[in-house]
């Protein structure tokens, strides 16, 4: 069945989501003076696949913390990080711990802090192949919106709120150091494989 309201939502979400494709469903800033070395994102990336076989054990967590996020934008330079604190004082916590420590974090908070900076640089690159279009596409997303009759003020907040954390996101991966970017490259192709499993 037509439903015109649905269409500048179903629109502006499928910009977003192509914009965020890449989000890991994971997680305190790290300084910028240590090397995010290639063997740092190589341990990382194995974590994350580990940690991905404890998530059946977890799944009510995982649907807490969607309902938690659901209307809300994540701080995208702290993606991790944030995902983390979500979890404290669960069992997940304690188990994802153990998976990282066997990895060679010394802790969950220097694992979050190393994949707040893998996830910002490979934003980075992302964007970079992709900037100048999904601009566009938001922008002309955002006007749709705006133009809207079948959208309600709060609707439209909500959507601008979102588009706003998007160019957040994009301003974030700008702010990228050069030097993170070039530990991540090569690794970019496994970063979006996670991102599909």
């Amino acid at each position: 069945m037509h439903n015109p309201q649905r269409e500048p939502m179903l629109a502006l979400n499928s910009v977003i989501l192509t914009v965020f494709f890449f989000l890991l469903p994971l997680l305190p800033a790290q300084s910028q003076a240590d090397t995010l070395s290639d063997q740092r994102v190589a341990s990382f990336i194995e974590s994350v696949r580990a940690a991905q076989t404890l998530a059946p054990e977890f799944e009510e967590l995982e649907r807490q913390m969607d309902n938690q996020n659901e209307n809300t934008m994540p701080d995208f330079s702290r993606i991790v990080s944030e995902s983390l604190e979500q979890m404290k004082g669960h069992e997940a916590y304690g188990r994802l711990e153990d998976v990282v420590q066997d990895h060679g974090f010394d802790s969950l908070e220097s694992w979050g802090a190393t994949g707040d900076r893998v996830f910002q640089a490979w934003m980075a690159i992302e964007m970079a192949e992709q900037k100048p279009a999904a601009r566009q596409e938001m922008e002309a997303a955002l006007a749709e919106m705006e133009n809207s009759p079948h959208m309600t003020a709060e609707q439209k907040a909500q959507m601008r709120a979102m588009m706003e954390g998007a160019m957040g996101a994009m301003q974030s991966a700008s702010n990228a150091p050069a030097a993170d970017i070039e530990a991540v490259r090569p690794h970019v192709e496994a970063l979006r494989q996670l991102g599909e499993e």
